[in-house]
């Protein structure tokens, strides 16, 4: 049984904080819905703490996003993790008994391109901004929920 390759590829520009256009399209194969991974330019190199050799490098990704148009030559893709943050009432705090009153009020924080997620090490303010340019590599096996 043969492995399926993820298709590799770059951010060609940065439409907003959570859409950017990629430089694979409908000619590469690409449909609505595929996830790709933006990673950091530089890979981190592996050791192998007996030998002292580099056993490879690892790509850090930076954020994961998916694509939501496909024209021939190229993709838009947009971030799609979401949180709901409760800024209204009921069991803010005990304290603060008007609150506990008011019903909730959910708001939906979309992930944007400089990614909140923690990696292996946080990345530096410089390296965790997504940039024209920035290597990405489709993301399969890595079915996560929407």
């Amino acid at each position: 049984m043969s492995e399926t390759k993820p298709m590799r590829g770059k951010v060609a520009k940065i439409l907003n904080t959570r859409e950017l256009v990629i430089n694979l399209g409908a000619n590469q194969g690409v449909v609505i819905g595929m996830r790709f991974d933006v990673l950091d330019q530089k890979e981190e190199n592996i050791k192998d703490p007996d030998t002292g050799d580099t056993l490879g490098s690892i790509e850090r990704p930076k954020v994961t996003v998916k694509v939501t148009r496909v024209l021939e030559r190229m993709c838009i893709a947009s971030t799609y993790k979401k949180t709901e943050i409760n800024i209204g009432g009921r069991g803010i705090s005990i304290g603060d008994f008007s609150r506990i009153l008011m019903p909730p009020k959910l708001i939906t924080k979309y992930q944007t391109f400089k990614t909140e997620e923690k990696t292996w090490e946080d990345l530096s303010e410089a390296e965790s901004y997504v940039k024209i340019g920035d290597p990405v590599v489709q993301n399969i096996g890595n079915e996560e929920e929407d």
